[in-house]
């Protein structure tokens, strides 16, 4: 359960929204523990956020992994990203974690930024504490906090402190576990105080709530506080750890991460009551010697990182490792993170995190058995939705190879990012979380790869079709000497319902068209209506045969193909044709609050509303199903965050076709259509 001295190092991730300071909070660690000299700045001298990308915009852009020692022992430290368009990585990191720390801003109104966290944590089972950040610029009460966080808990929030306040300034605290009370001093270790007058009161108070929520854990617990018994120090702590690694609590701590206030304390409970890696292995279901691989990393000229904990065992260098499908590679060198900076080592021990050089077969979620003896992860992880969307291409037509292969390499590493073609508009197409997410993929292109990308936004794969039926014959020609062509049909075209898509019957008596060639009438006007009369592909039409002639010298399949194109293409522009767009089935997720400024939002981008209900085990949480156009999706994530503090989010899928009304349907054909 966590003991101090424990064989096996544990792994810790810091998690929680943007801008609450996780960054901040591991450079802070890492100096408490004396792994770095001082404590960096984040945007320019901090272990974490150094990668261009991020310094650039100021805020995590990929998970920063250092370690450290701490009273002799070890810890793997995984900072994630906190804004919703970088959190991709979370879900093959999360799952092999001892315990993630929940990063939290101490303004009650942001509160409800963490009920996504704390309901991936618990779905994932994975014990987790708070750490209310930035305490020396509170306004309201701890109480008020933790009430305004509650909602968005299923676990019970328990103060491990209370705050010393001096001048409506908190000035230390008081640990309700420890029972005493210690101040700030800025750099140093907090200065421990007596325990007197109004805050030895407050403390009072303040415990026995404490054990009051332990107690409904623990009957004995229970028995003693109904009977005015004080227990003792060791059995409150038992029930701390255990209720922690059950996932029956969640402590919560606070303290100024800038200031190194409380970091020292959040340690010294880390160090007691962080769970052992075996936890981690029974939720992951994985027995014996073997590593988890939670992402790789194209490093240059080192080639393909693997960064990995060993969850049982030990990894040496150049050991043989076994993939799940019973591939084997070797480690190609091995860097542990039991630094700020990690460090090459001949030996990963269990629990570290360690980086495994030259492994091109790994892949996020893969599992390294280290006794040859195939293992595979329980419960693969599934790529979150692409909610943003790019076609992109090269600058210098002679990149195409590189920037395909880049791009490959790319989203190897980013589980969130997806690449893929467009049948209709013969795009490439770069999704991912958002727009931020995507600028920073073209960055790296430009900086690790020397390749400049175009980017745009996605043509609409629009289609047409026709109001009325037409008869239209079309005759095909040609006399250059010798063989000519002679081909001559007469088509009835007609609207089908929408949805029914395209059907060719004939209707040929007396052999006016040899059969043979009636395939290739079919396929003239399938070659007709890949471009119709608006520059778009039709749909729902129904064309049958009824007519024509042939020349027994001059027609041929050639000559048949070419004049049921003929026929298709100006039947086409005589059955009046009209613009057809995707409509989307589209499932919006949000906070309550913002529900009817996010419905009036989709009917500006014409949208209808289907219905929303509350999202089930969501409180404050509803679901909202619309049908949008797909030309009005491109940028509704950036809009929907905008309305609900960065938390919305959408899945779409494809549901019908619909008419384009007749003013944007004059915009779309005079601009360039897709297909052309």
């Amino acid at each position: 359960m966590g003991r101090p001295g424990s064989g096996s190092a544990r792994a810790i991730a810091l998690v929680g929204a943007a801008g609450a300071g996780k960054t901040t909070l591991m450079e802070a660690m890492l100096f408490a523990a004396g792994a770095v000299p001082r404590q960096g700045e984040v945007g320019s001298t901090s272990v974490g956020d150094a990668s261009p990308e991020a310094r650039a915009r100021g805020q995590s852009v990929e998970f920063n992994v250092a370690g450290f020692e701490f009273m002799g022992d070890r810890y793997g430290l995984i900072d994630c990203p906190g804004s919703p368009e970088f959190a991709g990585c979370e879900d093959y990191v999360l799952p092999a974690v001892d315990l993630a720390i929940v990063v939290a801003d101490p303004n009650p109104t942001r509160a409800a930024l963490l009920q996504p966290i704390f309901k991936e944590l618990e779905q994932r089972r994975i014990p987790h504490a708070v750490f209310v950040n930035k305490i020396d610029q509170a306004r309201g009460g701890l109480d008020e906090l933790l009430a305004a966080m509650a909602p968005a808990s299923a676990n019970r929030l328990v103060a491990r402190q209370i705050p010393l306040v001096e001048k409506e300034q908190v000035t230390g605290f008081v640990d309700l576990a420890l029972e005493r009370a210690f101040v700030y001093r800025p750099g140093q270790p907090s200065r421990q105080v007596d325990l007197a007058g109004d805050v030895a009161a407050l403390e009072a108070d303040a415990r026995f709530h404490m054990l009051e929520q332990l107690a409904d854990f623990d009957d004995e617990l229970m028995e003693q506080l109904l009977s005015d018994l004080d227990p003792s120090r060791d059995a409150v702590f038992a029930d701390l750890v255990a209720d922690l690694a059950q996932g029956l609590i969640t402590p919560v701590f606070f303290g100024s991460a800038l200031n190194g206030f409380g970091v020292r304390r959040l340690l010294k409970a880390l160090r007691h009551e962080t769970p052992d890696v075996m936890a981690a292995r029974a939720r992951m279901g994985l027995d014996g010697p073997c590593a988890y691989v939670f992402r790789t990393s194209y490093a240059g000229q080192a080639g393909k990182l693997a960064y990995a904990r060993v969850m049982q065992g030990e990894m040496g260098d150049g050991a043989e490792l076994t993939f799940g499908d019973g591939g084997k590679a070797r480690a190609g060198g091995l860097t542990v993170f039991t630094t700020a900076s990690g460090r090459k080592t001949d030996r990963a021990r269990e629990g570290e995190i360690v980086a495994i050089g030259k492994l091109d077969a790994a892949s996020a979620g893969a599992v390294l058995s280290l006794d040859g003896q195939p293992r595979s992860w329980a419960e693969a992880a599934s790529p979150p939705p692409a909610l943003y969307a790019m076609s992109i291409s090269a600058k210098d037509r002679k990149d195409d190879v590189r920037l395909s292969a880049a791009l490959l390499k790319l989203a190897e590493e980013d589980p969130a990012l997806a690449i893929g073609q467009d049948p209709e508009t013969h795009e490439t197409i770069l999704a991912g979380r958002g727009e931020a997410h995507l600028h920073v993929v073209i960055d790296r292109l430009k900086r690790r790869f020397n390749v400049e990308a175009a980017t745009a936004r996605p043509k609409v794969s629009y289609q047409e079709s026709v109001r009325k039926p037409v008869t239209q014959r079309g005759r095909h020609k040609k006399q250059t000497g010798g063989h000519g062509q002679f081909g001559d049909v007469v088509l009835e075209i007609r609207p089908r319902p929408r949805g029914e898509g395209f059907a060719f019957s004939q209707k040929i008596t007396g052999g006016v068209v040899p059969k043979q060639w009636i395939p290739s009438v079919e396929q003239g006007v399938r070659d007709a209506m890949e471009r119709g009369a608006l520059g778009f592909p039709v749909t729902d039409v129904e064309v049958v045969l009824v007519d024509g002639s042939y020349h027994s010298v001059d027609s041929s399949e050639m000559s048949f193909r070419a004049a049921g194109r003929l026929a298709m293409s100006e039947g086409l522009r005589a059955g009046t044709p009209y613009l057809l767009e995707p409509v989307e089935k589209i499932v919006i997720r949000a906070p309550q609050a913002s529900t009817s400024k996010i419905t009036q939002a989709v009917s500006a981008r014409r949208g209808q509303i289907l219905g929303f209900h509350p999202r089930e085990g969501w409180a404050g949480w509803d679901e909202i199903e619309v049908c949008l156009p797909r030309a009005e999706r491109q940028d509704l994530i950036v809009e929907l965050r905008g309305l609900t503090q960065g938390l919305g989010e959408f899945t779409a899928q494809f549901d019908h076709m619909a008419e384009l009304p007749g003013r944007l349907a004059e915009q779309v054909t005079k601009s360039e259509p897709a297909g052309a």
